[in-house]
């Protein structure tokens, strides 16, 4: 099944309908105030205008004219002041819902589609661009007052003067054409600007992942220039922004002096004639100021170009379609039986896993060997419902995965990572994280059976040590995702590469503390060396997508091609001595942890799916 991004469907959640039903006081305080402000600049021209007559009329102080000009002054600050501290608030709370619906689309949809977007280019859509998406409704409410001055000030010349007002309406044309241009290529210019800067977000999030093989090779300064390429055209767009944006504050300011003077003209002949009084033209030109004074309608016709482009990119990932379940739940008190039934996994066309049939008791364990591209965490996947199988079904004690209720399912099945996520602020919150919160008493127990009590008890502050500032070895991040496993036990727990960074001694600890769950809890180990495969009570030996064999670990090692799996050529993972294979009964007994216990010929290179998928 080819993967490719959701088309994005009419009335996603970043819609600016959909998010102001979110806040709807908050945007209709907003609209309120936006209103207020406007009415009160456009009644203060009328005002202010009949206070000069009062005045020029050499009668007594129009105390009362000048209370009402110094009221509606005030009401305008005022109004415009809750009008910025409510947008301001209402954008931050839209920004985070937004960004909560959007990671949940995320979270809840096949892994393989949800993280078919580059991660950098993700992550740009999920900070930046769901900022932007959010400031729409904002905008829209506010712009009120953006049109409600010229539209008003135009209504005050009407009133005023036919003749003052059809000056401003000779220039309105123009006006128009102009703001039309303003937004359509503010748009344009905003969404290409958008899509450098996930290009460099995704640069940078590959050069972070592999900061260790940039050091390793020296090629520092290669990634830096791959990384900061595309600045060049970051720049181009940016420059291109800010030409449309100062193109159109040029000819604006063309634009509407000469309409300004022209309305100006035209009022002073009306007063020479006696049209007009000299309020009524003070009035006029504060009228005529409003019409053609249209920067605050121009930034918010930008900001909503700017809103609408990054909509449009969150519509993918809004569009993603959960996974699909029927409710149901797993079957009380069972053991755990697995079953995989004609199992198939495409990607891009092309086969990861092909016809695969597999049974595992409730209670056993059983290795999953095989090459590189073999397909071992594809399997790994399925088996636990990070993974849809495009053919087949998978089934937990007779129940189908496809079927269960995620959050239930959940709490089933445990999983542990070559490279986990470490969640939480401490590292009590770390091991805690899961389907459900785990007990001190159980995060600790979790924390002995993975052989990570000794160095935790080192940190400063222990189980309470900020993760950000525990000083941790590849080794012992493993033992922390070991750990959290551990505090939330179910009925299968799936280890993905999880024992790589393990030294020879801690891996035969936490072997045992496996084998110790023997008889309620199927585990499936992802397994990478001569000793794990040797102690799983049978073994799944995949090749190119398909299962070869399964048997037990001593009937498989009469295939030369089976050992020739552990073969040493590429080297051990506890750093033994390489150009032999380990060959004997002793490599293959139940506690082979020695030299001999390696990992397959080629597995070095995991595949990135499920290592992503593990944030989930």
């Amino acid at each position: 099944m080819p993967l490719s991004h959701p088309d994005p469907s009419p009335g996603t959640a970043s819609g600016t309908r959909r998010l102001a039903r979110l806040h709807p006081a908050a945007l209709s305080w907003l609209f309120l105030c936006s209103t207020g402000g406007a009415l009160a600049a456009l009644a203060l021209p009328a005002a202010l205008g009949h206070t000069v007559d009062r005045l020029v009329s050499g009668g007594p102080v129009p105390w009362a004219g000048l209370l009402l000009c110094a009221a509606l002054t005030l009401a305008e600050t005022g109004f415009d002041a809750a009008a910025a501290v409510t947008g301001t608030t209402t954008t931050a709370r839209l920004t985070a819902s937004l960004r909560i619906r959007t990671a949940g689309r995320i979270l809840a949809a096949e892994p393989r589609r949800a993280l078919a977007l580059p991660t950098g280019d993700l992550t740009a859509r999920l900070t930046a661009r769901t900022a932007d998406a959010a400031s729409a409704p904002v905008t829209a409410a506010g712009a009120v007052a953006g049109v409600l001055l010229p539209l008003g000030a135009l209504v005050g010349l009407l009133l005023i003067d036919v003749w003052t007002a059809a000056a401003l309406l000779l220039g309105a044309p123009l006006l128009v054409v102009l703001l039309r241009t303003f937004t359509r290529h503010t748009a344009d210019a905003g969404a290409d600007y958008q899509r450098a800067q996930s290009l460099i977000a995704h640069r940078l999030t590959e050069a972070l992942d592999g900061a260790d093989t940039i050091r390793a090779a020296r090629t520092g300064a290669r990634e830096h220039r791959r990384v900061l390429e595309p600045l060049a055209a970051l720049a181009d767009h940016g420059r291109r922004t800010w030409t449309v944006y100062g193109r159109a504050v040029g000819r604006s300011g063309l634009l509407l002096p000469l309409l300004m003077l022209l309305v100006l003209a035209v009022a002073g002949l009306r007063l020479a004639a006696g049209a007009i009084g000299v309020g009524e033209l003070v009035a006029a030109s504060r009228y005529a100021s409003l019409a053609v004074g249209i920067g605050a309608l121009t930034g918010a016709l930008g900001s909503l170009a700017r809103s609408r482009a990054a909509a449009r990119s969150l519509d993918p990932l809004l569009s993603l379609a959960p996974l699909p379940h029927r409710g149901l739940g797993p079957v009380p008190d069972a053991p755990g039986h697995l079953e995989l039934r004609d199992v198939g996994v495409e990607q891009d066309g092309r086969p990861l896993l092909s016809g695969v049939h597999l049974a595992v008791p409730g209670g056993t364990s059983l290795a999953v060997v095989g090459r590189s591209g073999s397909g071992k965490s594809q399997l790994a996947a399925v088996a636990g419902r990070l993974l849809d199988p495009d053919t087949g079904s998978v089934l937990l004690d007779g129940v189908p995965l496809a079927g269960m209720e995620p959050a239930r399912l959940r709490r089933e099945v445990a999983y542990a990572f070559a490279r986990p996520a470490l969640l939480g602020t401490t590292v009590e919150d770390t091991i805690a994280h899961g389907p459900w919160t785990a007990p001190p008493d159980a995060v600790r127990e979790a924390a002995r059976a993975a052989r990570a009590d000794g160095f935790l008890a080192l940190l400063p502050y222990g189980y309470a040590t900020p993760v950000a500032d525990a000083p941790l070895s590849g080794g012992e991040r493993q033992r922390l995702g070991l750990a959290r496993a551990f505090a939330h036990p179910g009925r299968l727990l799936i280890l993905d590469d999880a024992l790589s960074s393990l030294d020879t001694v801690t891996e035969h600890h936490v072997r045992r503390a496996l084998d110790a769950r023997a008889g309620h809890c199927t585990r499936i180990i992802v397994a990478h060396r001569l000793s794990s495969a040797a102690r799983a009570d049978r073994v799944a030996w995949l090749e190119d997508g398909r299962l070869r064999a399964t048997g037990r670990h001593d009937e498989l090692w009469q295939d030369p091609e089976y050992r020739a799996l552990f073969s040493t050529d590429t080297g051990t993972a506890d750093g033994g001595s390489t150009g032999s294979t380990a060959t004997g009964p002793d490599a293959t007994g139940p506690d082979a942890t020695g030299p001999d216990a390696t990992r397959p010929a080629g597995t070095e290179d995991a595949p990135s799916s499920l290592t992503a998928a593990e944030t989930r």
